[in-house]
């Protein structure tokens, strides 16, 4: 009786240690568990944010490509114009003729100084008026026709400086 009682003593020794042995096992794979939760719902989180940004992202390119579309567009509509006020002004104000200028009242001291055309004039006030919007003032020269100049200055489509007589800016119809 007493050989069963430490054979079983035994028995249960051995069993509360492989008891506890797998108590900390569980703990253990408890803990890893728990981690393994944290990191799915991290990147699961990490998912959603990245799907947010892709749909932002697909959202502002198509913002953008259309916006592409949108500029082509004005840019050949802008070409159009341009082609259609060339065609009108070579039609209504031609290339003027140096051969009458010495007659006229206005004009310049070298006979020799090539004229440009209306078209020309519009810009060369033009790119000045946009690439330097703080000094808009173009110089008049031998080659602006005076009887072009007046035409710009009457109908307000260019003004003079208010000291300097020889300069003119194109009005700002933008503004």
């Amino acid at each position: 009786l007493q050989k069963v009682k430490n054979d079983l003593e035994r028995v249960l020794s051995t069993v509360q240690l492989k008891n506890k042995q797998l108590e900390e096992d569980l703990k253990r794979e408890q803990q890893w568990h728990e981690e393994q939760e944290q990191i799915l719902n991290t990147l699961t989180g990490i998912e959603e944010e990245t799907e947010v940004q892709v749909n932002q992202l697909s959202k502002e390119r198509r913002a953008f490509n259309e916006l592409q579309g949108k500029m082509l567009k004005l840019k050949m509509y802008k070409e159009e114009l341009l082609n259609a006020l060339s065609g009108f002004l070579e039609e209504h104000f031609p290339v003027p003729e140096n051969g009458g200028r010495a007659n006229k009242k206005n004009s310049s001291k070298e006979p020799g100084a090539e004229l440009i055309t209306l078209n020309e004039i519009l810009e060369v006030l033009v790119n000045k008026l946009m690439s330097t919007p703080h000094e808009p003032y173009v110089m008049i020269n031998d080659s602006f026709w005076p009887p072009y100049i007046e035409l710009l200055l009457r109908s307000g489509i260019a003004l003079r400086h208010p000291e300097d007589p020889n300069r003119m800016r194109l009005e700002a119809f933008h503004v």
